[in-house]
């Protein structure tokens, strides 16, 4: 499990692709806390690292991970959300993820507003359904509060603490960025889900 509060921003060092999938090797300070086994999200994508060392860790993406997630299009100097798995002790200061992405959306509009910044990006309204205003969701691994919703996108603003460090401060129209949907509106949506065909079929 996550938190969506990211600890560093990395860099693609050597990305090894075949046609069993790609080998991802990771510059980043969060290295030597890393061990074989470890999961840690990279743009919200939960991977296992297969080796660590202070100065970085290497990590297997599957070709089913390749395509579903952004991190397919990814290139040697990418920038990179890392966070490492959360503690039983920690603090949940952002919102529980799981690292398992359910779409990616496309950023199509950016607008400066005071110190922060709204972000405007199109969602599928499938999952559109499971966001409200005020809810939260995961953005490339980053735990955000969404501003507002519309048929078929959603807004978040962006604090400068967020802008700074993260690579959302980036963004820019036609990036697109890993989703990963509130797991409990998931879940409600499963349970009652069956209640409400019922009711329909009356």
């Amino acid at each position: 499990m996550f938190t969506g509060l990211v600890q560093d921003i990395g860099t693609i060092e050597a990305k090894d692709e075949s046609g069993e999938g790609a080998r991802l090797r990771i510059a980043t300070r969060l290295g030597a806390e890393v061990a074989p086994g470890d999961s840690v999200a990279v743009n919200g994508v939960c991977l296992t690292a297969t080796d660590g060392d202070p100065g970085s860790f290497s990590a297997e993406a599957m070709n089913q991970t390749l395509r579903v997630t952004s991190l397919g299009p990814l290139e040697v100097g990418d920038g990179v959300n890392l966070e490492l798995a959360v503690r039983m002790s920690d603090r949940l200061a952002g919102h529980l993820t799981q690292g398992h992405v359910d779409t990616t959306a496309e950023v199509t509009e950016v607008a400066e507003d005071g110190f922060a910044r709204r972000l405007r990006l199109r969602l599928d309204p499938q999952s559109l359904r499971f966001v409200v205003e005020r809810g939260s969701v995961s953005l490339d691994g980053v735990s955000l509060t969404v501003s507002a919703v519309g048929e078929d996108w959603l807004e978040v603003s962006l604090t400068p603490e967020t802008l700074e460090r993260t690579t959302l401060g980036a963004a820019a129209p036609g990036h697109v960025v890993n989703v990963e949907l509130d797991v409990i509106a998931k879940y409600v949506e499963r349970l009652v889900s069956p209640f409400a065909r019922k009711e329909e079929e009356r």
